[in-house]
């Protein structure tokens, strides 16, 4: 897989939530339906609130009207899976179409193979609903170093008889991680050594308080400094913006609150333009 990945999408606090990843074939979230994301081979759903799973129906209608005939899964909290499935079904009665769409909820640690050689992990996030982070990631088996050197007769030999001649590791390609309270970060550490971490950051400035912030489930920018400047990432998506903010507002605050000399490059998810932000 390439070195980089393509991030797509747009995300606005409480108006819409969608990302998708072409290299991974993963989309994330579904609070609108951009023309953009038609090649997701699946759907990562964190939580079910409107602004990330509202644009489901519209999205799933847009597969069929460019002639997206295969099969779709989405991924979902195993809360919701039931009454997502009742609620699409709604939508194929009304419009006599079906969306050929798999309804898969996990529970956090669940794991499903998305290719060959990547696995796709949930795990917990903190909101008031039922909500789940993913994590794209590849096992990867070294020999030992006590085995090196071995023919290939005897390293056979060994693993039939049991011998666990090999360190277990992962190479983590990308995490989503929307909408929490940063203690994901502590009860996750692993999140840190992911290659690059979509994050939300809600809040950033004292237009909101931290105490606002956690009230509603978000993360606040006053509590995700201390974590940015120890965290190893290779780079840090931020999404999820309150409407309190412009995207030249967003710049600013962070050239000015975050030196990137002290931790992980950290990219925000905005449009170009501010009047885009709406749109």
């Amino acid at each position: 897989m390439k070195a980089e990945l393509t991030i797509r999408g747009r995300s606005l606090g409480g108006i819409y939530t969608s990302v998708f990843v072409p290299e991974l074939g993963l989309m994330f979230d579904a609070g609108v339906a951009l023309r953009g994301h038609i090649g997701a081979k699946a759907i990562c759903i964190s939580h079910g609130h409107v602004d990330h799973i509202g644009a489901l129906p519209a999205f799933l209608g847009m597969r069929g009207l460019f002639g997206q005939r295969e099969s779709i899964t989405v991924y979902c909290p195993k809360a919701i899976e039931k009454s997502l499935a009742e609620g699409l079904r709604a939508f194929e009665l009304m419009q006599t179409f079906d969306f050929n769409v798999k309804i898969v909820g996990l529970s956090p640690g669940d794991e499903v193979n998305i290719s060959k050689r990547r696995k796709l992990r949930a795990f917990r996030t903190y909101h008031p609903v039922a909500s789940l982070g993913y994590v794209v990631y590849e096992p990867i088996q070294k020999l030992k170093p006590e085995f090196m050197g071995l023919p290939g007769t005897e390293l056979k030999r060994l693993r039939l008889a049991g011998d666990d001649i090999f360190h277990h590791h992962e190479r983590r390609y990308f995490a989503y991680v929307t909408d929490t309270l940063p203690e994901v970060l502590k009860h996750e550490p692993w999140l840190s050594d992911v290659e690059q971490l979509m994050l939300e950051c809600t809040f950033l400035d004292e237009r909101k308080t931290v105490k606002d912030a956690r009230r509603g489930g978000h993360i606040h920018l006053d509590e995700l400094l201390p974590w940015l400047r120890r965290l190893r990432n290779k780079r840090i998506h931020l999404i999820h913006f309150s409407q309190l903010y412009s995207p030249n507002d967003i710049r600013k605050i962070l050239k000015t609150r975050y030196d990137a000399s002290d931790g992980p490059e950290v990219v925000p998810l905005l449009p170009t333009l501010d009047e885009d932000w709406w749109h």
